[in-house]
């Protein structure tokens, strides 16, 4: 099946900033040297002159601008794919004559448009979980109470909304990444988890893209998370589990935003499931971190790149 639209990957490239010595995962003692040395071979790989590829590194907030200003030393023509990410943004922000920005500790989406980044992830689920993690310091029985757990969702799902808001009324597009935990999705079948499951994503894209019909210029793309499948043991979720996921936040998005909106599967893609994924017709990329998971973990361009191709041999494209 050859599928039209471009493939998306975005790379998120989270810890990163730190280096092993300190107990992150980069390489040498210097990030920002490394992003640069990445982008350099990413370019040589042709990554970024591959048509209907669009390949967007999704970074700590401290390796922005290293990030942007290696893409930039390279001709346009062999860069036109690859574009610049942040790890998610504040739900306030700085405006003219308004407030310059005392948001201490936090990242505005103005600060990451003024660094570099063109896009931004939001409600990635380590930041569901942290968001999640505070209500529950105030109010344990979030841990417990299956209406206090509902009710502590729907506020984390109406502040991933603002931070979208705030996302795009700064210029950025957006990675929305949406998914069930195990509790949400539930037990018993396949077909009695359907219903737990589309009603969790539709709480999560109706609040999270409330404010897109203000900002048509702007482009969103659905990342799916298997929160309940994202993890060392775990068994991740098979092809026809993903076909109606996906096909499910395509109709929903229809519903809410008006448009069925690019979905890439987020619970980590890799070279083990890069041609399964690839052949779902309802997915149009993937999220990807590691390309290394034993000890030490890594990414390493010349693996996105075989990922990459394995995604799109699937799905029917052409290098």
């Amino acid at each position: 099946m050859i599928k039209s639209g471009p493939v998306r990957i975005f790379v998120n490239l989270k810890r990163f900033d730190i280096p092993m010595s300190r107990g992150g995962l980069c390489p040498t003692d210097d990030p920002a040297q490394w992003i640069e040395e990445v982008i350099a071979e990413t370019v040589t790989l042709g990554l970024g002159r591959r048509d209907g590829l669009d390949l967007v590194y999704v970074l700590p907030e401290s390796l922005l601008i290293s990030a942007r200003q290696a893409v930039d030393r390279h001709p346009p023509e062999n860069r036109t794919g690859i574009q610049i990410g942040c790890q998610s943004v504040y739900r306030q922000d700085c405006s003219p004559g308004g407030n310059f920005g005392a948001f201490t500790a936090n990242l505005p989406a103005s600060a990451a448009a003024a660094a570099g980044a063109s896009w931004a992830m939001v409600g990635h689920s380590e930041e569901r979980r942290d968001k999640l993690g505070i209500i529950s310091a105030f109010d344990p029985t979030t841990n417990s109470n299956p209406s206090a757990m509902a009710r502590a969702a729907e506020t984390v799902d109406t502040l991933v909304g603002d931070e979208v808001s705030c996302a795009m009324a700064a210029g950025l597009d957006v990675l929305l990444c949406v998914g069930e935990t195990l509790e949400q999705r539930g037990d018993g079948t396949f077909s009695q988890q359907q219903p737990r499951i589309e009603t969790t994503l539709r709480s999560q894209l109706r609040r999270g893209l409330g404010s897109m019909r203000d900002f048509p210029d702007r482009a969103v793309v659905i990342g799916y998370e298997p929160v309940w499948a994202i993890g060392p043991g775990k068994t991740p979720p098979d092809p026809p589990y993903v076909s109606f996921v996906a096909r499910i936040i395509k109709q929903i998005t229809q519903e809410c935003a008006g448009v069925s909106l690019p979905v890439v599967y987020g619970g980590g893609l890799k070279r083990e499931n890069a041609a399964g994924l690839g052949g779902v017709p309802e997915l149009d990329g993937g999220l990807v971190a590691l390309t290394k998971f034993t000890q030490p973990l890594a990414f390493e361009p010349v693996e996105l790149d075989a990922i990459v191709q394995r995604f799109t041999d699937a799905r029917g494209d052409s290098r």
